[in-house]
């Protein structure tokens, strides 16, 4: 089996729901528990022996990327990926990566924190030709904004519906995907007027039967508002590092 050793991370938007508690920093270096909330997916990666972090950067990106090569060890290796369209969907900050990657890949977003064997389990997976497996969490009642969540429908392990609006459903969509390099493709096929979402790329694959459902038993978290933070918080979600 190959081992995943790179890492894709959606770094680059704004973060809105934050900036009543962010001080204007971007979203990834707000602190969560002592530590900038992306040096929490950074380090828990590397505990399934991620080797390489290629981030895509946009707003205020130059202040995340001098924060992690001051305080970051040499342990991570990291390409810096600038998308000055990072007010777009985020699938169009997937694209800007396209010329890092080489091979399957493990994406993440800069907000979604889960424990270290949750990625462990995501890499060890094995990926078909084409193949996009999504993380997703079937205990739907644990979600804590539900409305915000994306949802998807799946028929066995096939996912065949995803998206925030969708009526029917079984499970949430964690944010964590493994993926081969043809999902550049998919996105590029999905881009309407220069712009596309992940979910827009996500649908493509579920049509064609290409998007596979890996269900996950562990905590995770979305921290795209002050509440959400309170509530990982609560929770003590994370592993002592």
């Amino acid at each position: 089996m190959e081992r995943i050793k790179q890492c894709l991370i959606l770094a680059a938007g704004k973060g809105t729901r934050l900036r009543s508690i962010s001080a204007d920093l971007p979203k990834p270096l707000v602190e969560f528990q002592g530590r900038p909330i992306l040096e929490h997916i950074v380090r828990r990666a590397q505990e399934a022996r991620i080797e390489e972090f290629v981030i895509v950067l946009g707003y205020r990106g130059d202040q995340i990327r001098d924060w992690f090569e001051r305080h970051c060890s040499a342990a991570a290796r990291f390409t810096w990926v600038m998308n000055p369209d990072y007010q777009k969907s985020n699938g169009v900050s997937a694209l800007k990566a396209r010329n890092a990657i080489h091979d399957n890949f493990l994406l993440l977003m800069a907000d979604h924190l889960f424990e270290p064997e949750t990625a462990r389990m995501m890499v060890r997976q094995h990926l078909e030709p084409g193949e996009v497996i999504l993380g997703v969490d079937p205990d739907i009642d644990r979600i804590f904004d539900i409305d915000d969540a994306t949802k998807v429908r799946r028929c066995g392990d096939r996912i065949v519906e995803i998206g925030k609006e969708i009526e029917e459903y079984d499970a949430i969509d964690t944010g964590m995907f493994l993926c081969t390099p043809t999902l550049f493709e998919d996105l590029d096929r999905a881009s309407k007027d220069g712009n596309c979402s992940l979910s827009d790329g996500m649908r493509r694959l579920a049509d064609d039967g290409r998007l596979r459902g890996l269900e996950i038993d562990a905590p995770w978290h979305d921290l795209d508002t002050p509440e959400a933070l309170a509530h990982a918080d609560e929770e003590s979600l994370l592993y002592a590092a």
